[in-house]
Parts: structure tokens; sequence; C-alpha cells
């Protein structure tokens, strides 16, 4: 045994074994609610918003009527495409910030 360390003793192993389910518990109820929120982005000064869900879904585009010029649809591409990614990453940084309260900061792997 190491030096300084003591022996795990069954009721520690109970007690943590209890924290890790609540833990797990609070991390599923808050995964849940994240993937019900909205997460909005625009792109070309409000031109195009969209909204994506904390599935990362995109639920909704809405295009003012100026920006659709059929002479350089490349643009309009552009601006959805870039709306659509600020949203997601929203959706992302949101997400892991949420989780970091829960596990303390841990990097866990595979968790988001």
């Amino acid at each position: 045994m190491a030096k300084g360390r003591k022996p795990m003793v069954p009721g520690n192993m109970n007690n943590m074994m209890k924290q890790v389910q609540k833990m797990q518990a609070n991390m599923e109820k808050m995964q849940q609610e994240i993937e019900e929120k909205e997460f909005e982005a625009s792109a070309g000064g409000g031109a195009v918003t969209v909204k994506v869900n904390g599935k990362k879904e995109l639920v909704d585009i809405v295009l003012k009527e100026e920006i659709v010029d059929p002479d350089d649809v490349e643009m309009l591409q552009d601006l959805i495409m870039a709306a659509v990614n600020e949203a997601l990453r929203v959706a992302e940084e949101t997400a892991s910030k949420e989780m970091g309260k829960l596990t303390g900061g841990m990097n866990i792997p595979g968790l988001f």
C-alpha cells in the first residue's frame, strides 16, 4: 500500500457510488434540458437568422426578402452557412459550460 494512503473501506465505496449515481442522474437531466433549448444566430447584419436545438438540429431559418438575389446565390449560401455554424458553436459551448458545472471541470472523454 502506498505510504499515506488509507485503505478503501466498504462504507466509503458505497458513499462514492451514491455520489457517482447522483452525478450521473444530474448529467442526464442536464443533457435533456440542453437538448430542449434553442440557440439562435444571425449573419449579414440579421439578413439570415437560424435556430438550432441542443441536439444540434436546424429548426428554423429566416431570410430577409432583400437578401434573396437570384444573381448572387453564393452569398446567400455563405450567410446561411455562417449563421448555422455560429448557432451550432453557441449550442456546443453552452452544453460544455453546463456539463462542466456538474463535472467540476473534469474532462470526461466522450461525455459531450
